[in-house]
């Protein structure tokens, strides 16, 4: 496998995860628990009962490699709200 192939897939998120008390898979938002100089730590919580499902880790070095991957931001225009244009 590639060196593309497997950046693709050391960082991702879930979508859903088993739940223990609904006894299926279930849809999970992500929670972030605790900020630390070289890494994150994140929760996953069911949104059915909102039990923690599963944790996730994020380093300071996959927080760069994504920002690096990721497409450039635009800019973002300024807008002058309606009825004040000249």
């Amino acid at each position: 496998m590639g060196t593309m192939s497997q950046q693709q897939f050391e960082n991702f998120t879930a979508s859903s995860l088993y739940c223990e008390k609904c006894k299926t898979a279930m849809p999970v938002r992500e929670r972030l628990l605790l900020i630390l100089p070289d890494r994150e730590l994140y929760d996953y919580l069911c949104t059915g009962c909102g039990s923690s499902v599963g944790q996730r880790e994020v380093t300071a070095g996959d927080k760069l490699m994504a920002r690096a991957a990721a497409p450039p931001r635009r800019p973002r225009r300024s807008v002058a709200p309606r009825g004040l244009v000249p």
